[in-house]
């Protein structure tokens, strides 16, 4: 079969298109901080309050998004929350003044948390339906519709300091891939897994979850994923934002290979995204995820011990090897369980991008940034920790991706 008509090459495709989407949109706005902080004559503070309010709405915005989830479906939610961020980049290209711009980032993170969660529950529907691994491919999308977005920015800045012109290019591009995801996208949420009390051989409920349904009180399962999602995304926001930092500070690297730290992590976690999936194949997401995290965290404390930039560089590596299939993988958990399980998992996983570069900078105020970085191994230790309590589901070797369809 072709791949123009596999179904489930059609379906990742459209899928992918909603993961670069995000990562695409997010790093653009990202990219011209400094010509809004410009033209809207911020302080540095007020820059400061402007980026919370984006991961205040994404935090705030779970009641919500589990409400929709249950209403509309991941496809409905998928290709509006897609458009309504496109135009989000115009609202703000077009804010008039700080108070305006705040309402605009605020409602960027609220559409933010619908797109992150109604695209994983599209992923581990894929799954599901053809028993094949692609999670953790998508996620290596998110990370190259950044690069993409960084690379345009760069060549709009250098053409034209229009930040509307930028942002208009940007809404093009964002509308090509809308239309792309809306031609393959599932109709059907993946089932939640039966309850542990059910018959063996009751049917799975399938569809969008009835709306009528109130959000029910977390299982002790889900909030042991979510305490891995917040562990996990905590040790890799903070790597993104303490990395080169650390280089400077504390290895005493030179200027010119600071910034490798941050290309070394990023680096990494694309690789181990684009060849997880099969990992997961073979060896099943829990072990994926215990190995994983074991190694991030062991790797980054011997570095940490060692001193120096090579064993730093080194351990970095191992953080971004380790942690890169944490986040798909308890998606993919997460979305077993049901629409509210995933919402409020994906609600975590901003949590702890948020909480995690404050709380290493505290710790790094109080003592020094080695023992934050140290504070950063012990979350992705305390991942591996967590992720003996989930309980996986196997995967037989026939859910790997290099499986014929």
């Amino acid at each position: 079969m072709s791949r123009l008509h596999d179904p489930f090459r059609r379906g990742q495709l459209a899928i992918a298109a909603l993961f670069l989407s995000l990562g695409f949109q997010y790093a653009t706005w990202a990219a011209r901080i400094p010509a809004v902080k410009a033209d809207l004559d911020l302080s540095a503070a007020e820059v400061g309050v402007l980026l919370m309010a984006a991961g205040v709405g994404a935090a705030v915005s779970f009641p919500a998004v589990a409400w929709l989830m249950r209403r509309m479906g991941s496809r409905r939610l998928a290709l509006l929350s897609q458009l309504g961020l496109a135009l989000l980049l115009l609202a703000l290209a077009a804010a008039p003044n700080y108070p305006v711009a705040l309402l605009v980032m605020c409602a960027d993170g609220v559409l933010v948390g619908c797109l992150n969660v109604a695209m994983n529950a599209q992923g581990a529907a894929l799954e599901a339906r053809h028993e094949r691994n692609t999670m953790a491919k998508l996620h290596a999308v998110f990370s190259a519709g950044s690069l993409l977005a960084a690379l345009l920015a760069s060549g709009m800045t250098a053409a034209t300091g229009s930040v509307a012109a930028h942002f208009g290019v940007a809404v093009v591009l964002l509308a090509a891939l809308g239309a792309t995801a809306r031609t393959g996208l599932l109709d059907e949420d993946a089932p939640a897994d039966a309850p542990a009390d059910a018959p063996a051989d009751a049917p799975a409920p399938a569809g969008p979850e009835p709306a009528r349904r109130r959000w029910t009180v977390p299982s002790r399962l889900t909030l042991w994923m979510c305490c891995a999602m917040v562990f996990g995304t905590v040790a890799e926001g903070a790597m993104n934002d303490w990395s080169a930092l650390y280089l400077k500070d504390i290895a005493e690297a030179s200027a010119e290979l600071a910034p490798l730290g941050i290309a070394v992590v990023s680096g990494m976690m694309v690789v181990a995204r684009l060849f997880a999936d099969g990992w997961r194949g073979r060896w099943g997401d829990g072990r994926v995820v215990l190995l994983g995290s074991a190694v991030a965290g062991t790797g980054l404390a011997v570095a940490l011990v060692s001193g120096g930039v090579a064993p730093a560089l080194a351990g970095f590596a191992c953080m971004g090897l380790g942690i890169a299939a944490v986040t798909p993988c308890v998606y993919a958990a997460a979305a077993r369980q049901g629409s509210d399980a995933l919402t409020l998992v994906a609600a975590m996983g901003t949590t702890g991008l948020l909480a995690g570069p404050p709380l290493i900078g505290f710790i790094a105020g109080a003592s020094n940034l080695a023992w934050g970085m140290g504070a950063v191994a012990a979350s992705a230790g305390a991942v591996a920790l967590c992720s003996t309590r989930i309980r996986w589901t196997p995967v037989p070797a026939a859910r790997s991706e290099a499986t014929p369809a």
